[in-house]
């Protein structure tokens, strides 16, 4: 029995293809179902500025294990096609040249004149274009993470998974040099052949911290909901000031990814960030003017250190395996499909050789 800790994105999409592959699975998290980072993000699908390229070709293979995953389902509700919009202030030279280097790479870019725009996003107003070149990336997407979450853990409990949600684990069990499973905060005690740590932006904190000591840098961000309007906005707007994108129920999601606010810091704290994310979004969107937030919500990301995942087998302990990165949204089924691989059949993903724990991710133990 494998034991995943954390109902977000990341441990759905193990839960999910470990259980695909016929092994029982428990899942468990301190909370509900989806209920941390997965909860408020933009969950933009993409593989836009991730650099080197092994980074940018691991998000690739999440974008396309998203297209091969929902095969697997009569329905998709989740996932939110379209692609996406942007443009730059700056240099519209040195824009070009880098989504050129990005075409190279064999990633799709369409450059679109202003009755392109207008005719996929009629809800923008040109003005706010400038003389910026927008570029069009028709393969990108956005998903609703906790309708992913709750797809997937609904088709792994369909095959026997146990699903626990507010069922904290207080100790991962080890005898000798290998985990034998975890005692969760009531006591509990659950046997595993592995534990799965997918707590995300917790992964640093205990009872982890003393097994596989990752080094998190978490940053968090704003993210501004509004009621049900009339829009006709269709998929991702990534523009110099603000980003946006639908969220069902005619709501819109405003968010902008550099307006950092403390981890810790609450929704309340931030009316006048609100304000100025709705100015900029109004300037974008004309619709928007005088419209007041629905609802906040700030997002802390899973970041480790150096910004780039920690995925595999801890270093000095056999049995726990670890699943921790930014992009979670776009990286999660094809992680969930890899981890469940190497820790079922015990092969090592050449796609994941340049992501694994190693000193450069972990603390330095005293």
């Amino acid at each position: 029995m494998y034991i995943v800790v954390g109902a977000g994105i990341i441990g759905a999409s193990v839960a999910y293809f470990l259980s695909r592959a016929g092994a029982p699975v428990t899942v468990l998290d301190s909370g509900r179902v989806a209920g941390g980072t997965s909860s408020a993000t933009f969950a933009w699908v993409n593989s836009h500025n991730k650099k080197p390229r092994a980074y940018h070709d691991l998000n690739v293979a999440g974008m396309r294990a998203h297209a091969s995953l929902r095969e697997h389902f009569a329905t998709a509700p989740w996932w939110h096609g379209g692609g996406s919009l942007e443009w730059e202030n700056g240099s519209a030279d040195g824009y070009r040249a880098r989504l050129a280097a990005l075409q190279e790479w064999g990633y799709q870019v369409q450059w679109l004149d202003r009755a392109e725009v207008q005719a996929l996003e009629p809800d923008i107003d040109l003005a706010a274009l400038g003389d910026a070149p927008v570029a069009y990336f028709p393969e990108d997407g956005w998903v609703d993470p906790p309708l992913y979450c709750q797809a997937l853990l609904a088709a792994a409990r369909s095959r026997g998974a146990r699903i626990l949600p507010h069922t904290r684990v207080a100790e991962v069990l080890r005898r000798g040099e290998r985990i034998t499973g975890v005692r969760t905060d009531s006591g509990d005690l659950l046997e595993a052949d592995g534990v799965v740590n997918c707590t995300g932006r917790w992964a640093d904190q205990p009872p982890f911290a003393d097994l596989d000591a990752i080094a998190l840098a978490p940053t968090a961000g704003l993210m501004l909901f509004t009621p049900a309007l009339a829009h006709s906005v269709q998929r991702v707007i990534f523009s110099p000031e603000v980003h946006l994108r639908p969220d069902g129920a005619g709501r819109l999601l405003i968010c902008r990814n550099d307006l950092e606010v403390p981890p810790d810091a609450t929704p309340g704290q931030f009316s006048d960030h609100a304000g100025r994310l709705l100015e900029a979004a109004a300037r974008v969107l004309p619709l928007l003017r005088g419209v007041q937030a629905e609802a906040l919500r700030v997002g802390v990301r899973a970041l480790p250190v150096d910004q780039y995942p920690v995925v595999g087998a801890a270093r000095e302990v056999e049995g726990l395996y670890s699943v921790v990165t930014h992009s979670g949204v776009t990286l999660a089924p094809f992680l969930g499909e890899a981890a469940a691989d190497e820790i079922l059949n015990r092969v090592e993903r050449p796609e994941l050789a340049t992501f694994r724990p190693r000193h450069r991710h972990h603390k330095e133990r005293p």
